[in-house]
């Protein structure tokens, strides 16, 4: 048989009771197989220039750990799930209770903390241990499955909280020396170096839409992992950890580091942040297209989801993308980028290659529906 090659959310699950591997398969806009596999450990309950060096200094690994790692924190977390009961008449089945468990990075001294989403998703309780031991029930603050990205709540002493400082992801370069610091397989403060793989990466989120410009690195990142930070050679957060691709797993079944692991950039990050903080709904653009994964000169559209901007614009399966508003695009990658930078309700003008013809089409944009099956 054959391995599979899997991007797995890197939420690892505390060492107890039964290990339950869970796969969903599901397609992104790029028309690829993704596979992402949720790692949790059931209990069973009772019933009810580098830039980096931008200072002018490089620091050494223990130095961005002294650093960095006071505003990293260990997160478990609580849900309940029923299971059927295998009687006659049905019903009677029992309450488990899943422990799954991440990583987070203080965002400021009011007791804010930023990690993925799909650590938190589905939560009945969250808790939250700093690095001297002490430990605080989280509240979650608001949560976006199309980045990935949430915001948890402790009520703890600000001489508790340490904010870690967010880099402009924007400035990173492929070779840039980076530190991941996270829980991997429930190893808190576990510290990982490795370099800037590749950026402009993009990954799938939880809700099967597109995260553009992820970061990939071949630092070690683990299910445990996720939430934590990539750190660049200042100690500042350049990304969250999110998902790694491997073909290899551990005999629970959980996959394990090959050496790609992607986090999401932390300009995205502080945006999304900054929204949820203030109470706000996040709301992303939509044009309602599928895309091709690979084309030359432009991002060409392999279908249109019907009752959805593209279909009142006219665009069709066949155009091609080759600019937005005048800048020129040449990747799926990029359109998808390029539209993630608008809001729903503006209107934007593309440049569309229909067989010998060019034309310029208005798209007014909607808004992302919570859920798409095949990205877009």
């Amino acid at each position: 048989m054959k391995s599979l090659s899997r991007w797995i959310p890197i939420i690892g699950g505390a060492v107890a009771g039964g290990v339950i591997a869970r796969v969903i398969a599901s397609g992104n806009n790029s028309g690829t197989s993704t596979r992402y596999v949720t790692t949790t450990v059931v209990q069973q309950s009772s019933p009810t220039e580098p830039t980096a060096f931008s200072s002018g200094r490089e620091m050494t690994i223990n130095q961005i750990y002294r650093s960095a790692s006071p505003g990293v924190v260990d997160i478990i977390v609580y849900a309940q799930s029923q299971t059927p009961s295998f009687g006659f008449f049905g019903g009677g089945g029992s309450t488990q209770e899943t422990e799954g468990e991440g990583a987070g990075v203080v965002f400021n001294t009011k007791g804010d903390i930023l990690t993925d989403e799909h650590v938190v998703a589905n939560e009945t309780s969250v808790r939250v241990n700093f690095q001297d031991g002490k430990s605080y029930r989280a509240t979650v603050v608001g949560t976006d499955p199309s980045t990935d990205v949430a915001v948890i709540h402790v009520d703890a002493p600000a001489s508790e909280l340490h904010p870690l400082t967010l880099a402009d992801s924007a400035d990173a370069q492929v070779g840039d020396p980076v530190v991941a610091i996270g829980s991997p397989f429930s190893f808190p403060e576990t510290t990982t170096q490795g370099i800037v793989s590749q950026t402009g990466r993009s990954i799938l989120a939880p809700n099967g839409y597109t995260i553009p410009d992820a970061i990939q690195t071949d630092a070690a990142i683990n299910p445990g992992n996720s939430g934590g930070p990539l750190l660049n050679a200042d100690a500042h957060v350049l990304g969250l950890n999110d998902q790694i691709e491997t073909d290899n797993t551990t005999g629970s079944g959980e996959g394990s580091s090959s050496g790609i692991g992607f986090a999401i950039p932390s300009n995205t990050v502080a945006q999304i942040a900054d929204e949820l903080i203030s109470g706000r709904k996040v709301q992303h653009a939509y044009v309602g297209v599928e895309l091709a994964a690979n084309s030359s000169n432009g991002a060409q559209i392999s279908q249109v989801q019907a009752n959805t901007p593209a279909t009142a614009a006219g665009l069709q399966a066949g155009d091609v993308v080759s600019a937005i508003d005048g800048t020129a695009i040449t990747s799926t990658d990029q359109f998808i980028a390029a539209i993630d930078g608008y809001s729903p309700g503006q209107t934007i003008t593309l440049t569309v290659e229909r067989k010998s013809t060019t034309l310029h089409i208005k798209v007014k944009l909607g808004t992302r529906p919570a859920q798409t099956p095949s990205g877009g």
